[in-house]
């Protein structure tokens, strides 16, 4: 049911005049009335992006730590929601950030409070984030972990037993389960392996229960960036196959820290052939009663797939990176070409097996739409497009990964097509007021912009010292530094870097620290920020992140965090006149200054900036000091 309008509406007025006038109302009186600071930065902010609701218009706002950004665009999106009766859409970066976002407290929570909004606010997480009851079993049929015994007991009871009357109501969200480790939930959430269509429970299933849920939202649905891509990859062909899009119809996007849009862009658009899964899914359809021609092609299939691996892994380029780039090799492909063949025949004989009823229907679907699947990745990897290939390991499981190189063809199609209102919000859309990167990554010709700087006085609050070190110094100079007390953040530029710090930790380590990925990410947050640990060491934190106070009085940026030399990259590179200077400068610097305003939160905060740099990154001081809010000192 639609809400009521924040303001009433006039017949002299049109709504955006009378929301101009609303947002000046509450700024300019009611808010300092509630002893709110007035900032003309955050007033500004308001009445850019009443206009891009009005002209439909995307906006990059880029409104320095402290504006109050949050507040600024919730109250035009909520307003304007209520006004065409469909809800604001607010992606994040991650699902972390978005119980930042929500958290009690939060700015979300204490809008509600001061107006009295009744706010009808639903989230709409990726689909990994949510338990999957057919992977849960086949877990508990392959192991007696106790994480397991944790996640049963906490089932509701309708999922194992049957009412005619039962109430279901949403559950299964990793938050659910913070003391799972990363690889311990992905051995039971959601996987694209699934075949969600095809499942006899998913009547039952959490994420189907959260998706009745916040369809239904009247206010604001959010997001994550990665699932808005999926949603707007996926909407089309889900409505040709009679399904409902993944999300519901909008009003408008607000893109919160929107510079991270691209990469989920490009992660949605991936396929994935993983050497493990394969095996998976034939080992279920191996039954008995299955004719020998079908049995044959199986066995076919597993041998031809155990060879690729094997070339593969054969022709993999050394690197110290996540990423293993792969270098041609016509065997590789030729194995590709006999796989898709081979896997052809056998879906071909599958349909046959379904009029024989001799496999299970639901893993006979399962496997088909698997092997549909994996003939179009097969087919990608094969052919000499235009995209880009590398072996990395996902939960432990090495995954052949394909990607297109340019999303902005697609984003401009679907996304970025004037239909509606999206507004980029974040401390660092730009680099030295210059917006053009942002805007050529993602393919947007037309647009509005603008630069608010931060409130704060950072001179008096915040310190930031650049330590000349050699790399194999660095890891001693994180526990000297971290040793000193305060609330630590270190931030690594990557997983990897991050793991080969842990390495390096003495047994006898004193002080208290937590690593990204050993429990969920957001309860690691809010127990840090209760000071329940020490240190907490990210190579994801970078954005968003909001410890103000005490919570957070030191920051160490371990390595400067220029771009990987991963195929991604590598293929941004090779198709640019002056790399340097248009991709791995710009990253670098807007990553920098994402990390460096981890530190300042609020007009009370203070601490300092540890920055540990090598001959070879101070040599490029004159291309990073300048994004930083004060002079780094010598340390």
């Amino acid at each position: 049911m639609r809400k009521a309008l924040p303001f009433p509406l006039s017949k002299d007025k049109t709504f955006f005049d009378s929301l101009n006038d609303w947002i000046g109302d509450i700024f300019y009186d009611i808010l300092p009335e509630k002893g709110y600071e007035l900032r003309d930065e955050q007033i500004f902010m308001s009445f850019q992006l009443e206009k891009a609701l009005k002209d439909k218009e995307v906006l990059f706002a880029e409104a320095g730590v402290g504006t109050g950004k949050t507040l600024a665009y919730l109250l035009p999106a909520i307003a304007y929601a209520r006004y065409t009766g469909k809800p604001a859409l607010i992606s994040c970066a991650d699902e972390a950030l978005i119980e930042q976002l929500v958290k009690k407290g939060g700015d979300i929570d204490r809008l509600d409070e001061l107006f009295d909004l009744n706010l009808d606010v639903r989230l709409a997480k990726s689909r990994d984030q949510y338990l999957c009851l057919q992977r849960f079993e086949g877990a508990k049929k392959r192991s007696e972990a106790d994480f397991l015994d944790v996640i049963e007991f906490t089932l509701p009871e309708f999922v194992n037993k049957t009412y005619s009357m039962q109430q279901m109501y949403p559950y299964g969200e990793r938050s659910s389960y913070p003391e799972l480790t990363d690889d311990e939930w992905q051995e039971v959430n959601y996987h694209p392996i699934q075949n969600c269509h095809a499942c006899d429970i998913r009547n039952k299933c959490g994420q189907t229960l959260h998706r009745n849920h916040y369809r239904e939202a009247t206010d604001l649905v959010i997001c994550s960036h990665d699932f808005l891509m999926e949603h707007i990859w996926t909407k089309e062909n889900r409505k040709h196959e009679g399904q409902t899009p993944l999300l519901p119809e909008v009003s408008q996007i607000v893109l919160d820290e929107g510079h991270l849009l691209e990469f989920a862009a490009q992660r949605a658009l991936t396929y994935e052939v993983q050497e493990s899964s394969l095996y998976d899914v034939t080992e279920k359809v191996m039954v008995d009663g299955v004719r020998e021609k079908t049995l044959g092609l199986i066995e076919r299939t597993i041998d031809l797939h155990t060879e690729f691996f094997r070339v593969l892994r054969s022709n993999l380029i050394p690197s110290d990176e996540d990423r293993k780039a792969i270098q041609e090799d016509p065997l590789l492909k030729r194995i590709g070409r006999e796989l898709i063949k081979t896997v052809d025949d056998l879906t071909e004989e599958f349909v046959f097996e379904g009029e024989l009823y001799s496999i299970p229907e639901y893993e006979l679907n399962l496997a088909e739409e698997y092997f549909e699947q994996y003939k179009f990745s097969m087919g990608l990897f094969v052919e000499n497009g235009d995209a880009i290939s590398w072996l990395e390991k996902k939960d432990d499981i090495e995954t052949l990964v394909i990607m297109p190189r340019l999303v902005t063809e697609i984003l401009e199609e679907k996304l970025f097509d004037g239909k509606l209102p999206i507004v980029f919000s974040s401390a660092t859309l730009s680099v030295a007021k210059d917006f053009t990167y942002l805007a050529d990554t993602l393919g947007i010709d037309a647009f509005e912009s603008f630069s608010v700087p931060s409130p704060f006085d950072y001179e008096e609050t915040m310190e930031i010292f650049k330590h000349p070190l050699q790399q194999h110094e660095k890891a001693a100079r994180v526990l000297e530094l971290a040793t000193r007390g305060g609330q630590t953040l270190v931030l690594f530029k990557s997983k990897s870097a991050m793991q080969s710090f842990r390495r390096t930790l003495p047994e006898d380590c004193s002080l208290s620290i937590e690593f990204e990925g050993d429990r969920e990410l957001s309860s690691v947050v809010r127990d840090f920020q209760a000071g329940k640990f020490q240190v907490l060491c990210s190579h994801h934190l970078w954005e968003g992140m909001d410890l103000p106070g005490e919570a957070l009085t030191q920051v160490i940026i371990v390595d400067l965090p220029m771009p990987p030399n991963d195929p991604v990259f590598d293929a941004k590179r090779k198709f640019s006149e002056r790399p340097l200077e248009e991709i791995d400068l710009p990253f670098m610097q807007l990553r920098l200054q994402q990390g460096v305003g981890r530190l300042i939160r609020s007009s009370t905060d203070y601490g300092e900036i540890h920055l540990l740099l090598t001959k070879e990154e101070l040599r490029i001081e004159h291309l990073w000091q300048p994004v930083l809010p004060v002079l780094a000192k010598n340390r």
